[in-house]
């Protein structure tokens, strides 16, 4: 069993500000409560020669929303790297193993939370694959990480292609009954990011999901992951 207490290393990779917020945001802010040192890494920004096609403003509000957000969470610290949005899986692979392993490296978390790797968006899936070079056992920072979870995130985890790709079929849970009214005003603060219902971004559908996945393992409400490792 993954104890995940007082004084535990977590880091949430987010390959977009707002990914780690719908994704466990509930989690997140039950960690904190416990004690747990939570750090957020934002890994996509727009690059370091500017984005070819989101304009800079794009970047820097969500940003701000993401602080915003992660006070809310009780978030210990924020990372923001800059891979180019919607371009990380055209970097060099050694480019993008690198920052990823450098943020894993100055972290040294006990517990990572992270994409799935069947996510819709490619950035999803060229950082899950950056992280399994990073956090590989033979290594001092993979050794030292005791669990390893993949969020779901609305709107990229569930709109792969079905049967053609492995699904989201969660074996591990996170009871979100007295967190998700912090996750909801966490994710209210990202003005610019959450839509309408029926949007699969809105609030509606991600506190539907919520309540569908507490349904599956018997609480009012949960966020749920696949787990990757876990050692004990």
């Amino acid at each position: 069993m993954l104890d995940i207490g007082a004084g535990s290393k977590v880091l949430v990779v987010a390959p977009h500000a707002d990914d780690e917020t719908i994704g466990l945001g509930g989690t997140i802010a039950k960690l904190a409560m416990k004690g747990a040192v939570v750090v957020v890494a934002v890994f996509t920004g727009p690059g370091p020669n500017g984005h070819r096609t989101i304009p800079a403003d794009v970047f820097s509000t969500a940003r701000e929303e993401a602080l915003r957000a992660h006070r809310r969470l009780g978030v210990a610290e924020t990372i923001f790297d800059n891979l180019p949005a919607v371009g990380v899986a055209e970097l060099p692979l050694s480019e993008r193993n690198a920052s990823v392993h450098d943020v894993l490296a100055q972290v040294r978390p006990d517990v990572v939370f992270c994409p799935f790797p069947y996510d819709l968006h490619a950035d999803h899936r060229a950082i899950f694959h950056a992280l399994t070079v990073a956090w590989r056992p033979t290594t001092d920072v993979g050794r030292q990480i005791r669990g390893i979870l993949c969020y779901e995130t609305m709107s990229e985890t569930h709109w792969n292609v079905p049967y053609l790709e492995a699904g989201f079929l969660p074996t591990v849970a996170c009871d979100v009954t007295d967190t998700l009214a912090t996750k909801i005003e966490a994710l209210l603060e990202f003005e610019s990011q959450m839509k309408q219902p029926p949007h699969a971004r809105s609030i509606q559908a991600i506190e539907g999901l919520a309540r569908f996945r507490g349904g599956q393992f018997g609480f009012d409400a949960a966020e749920a992951f696949v787990l990757v490792r876990s050692t004990f």
